[in-house]
């Protein structure tokens, strides 16, 4: 089977868990874009929160995906604390990114972790999210956003037979 009817096939069978979990996921086009500010000079009045997702992993190659607001920067050494990690996190090639999640780079969404298949991913949210109306992520590929309200990924990614890590990365580290 070739990558791009491999991608439909993902695709395909991400909305059909949403339908299965009773989740009505609302699509809209997203024009493709490299950083968060091209993003959101080119998505115009598009509802929701946006986010920015990084894939990491710490010194033992234990791998995290981190969902956080669009807007907040990262201190990787006290996010490595915050999530459980060892020692400091650094990010993971596209090539292994594809390779566990089935996402490229500037496509990698939580969505991915239904193609997890090796388990050995970690969703991480970030806290200040939970409260949100509107969650937006790329479902599976870059040229679309998709609108979840919190509950919803949270149980999308338990019906991917996994528990996400809510973290405030607001607070302090716990001390070594």
């Amino acid at each position: 089977m070739n990558r791009e009817t491999t991608d439909e096939t993902a695709y395909r069978c991400l909305f059909e868990r949403f339908a299965s979990l009773g989740i009505g996921a609302k699509v809209v086009p997203y024009p493709e874009h490299a950083t968060v500010e091209e993003g959101k000079a080119l998505r115009g009045a598009m509802a929701g929160t946006f986010t920015k997702n990084l894939l990491l992993k710490d010194k033992k190659g234990r791998h995290f995906l981190l969902a956080i607001h669009e807007d907040r920067t990262l201190d990787l050494k006290a996010a490595s604390a915050l999530v459980g990690g060892k020692g400091h996190l650094s990010f993971v090639a596209g090539e292994r990114m594809q390779a566990l999640l089935g996402v490229q780079p500037g496509a990698l969404t939580p969505l991915g972790l239904m193609q997890d298949e090796e388990g050995v991913v970690t969703v991480v949210i970030d806290a200040s999210l939970m409260g949100d109306a509107q969650l937006n992520f790329h479902p599976l590929r870059q040229t679309e956003s998709v609108g979840l309200a919190p509950q919803e990924l949270v149980a999308f990614m338990r019906s991917c037979g996994r528990e996400p890590l809510v973290v405030d990365f607001d607070t302090s580290p716990p001390a070594a």
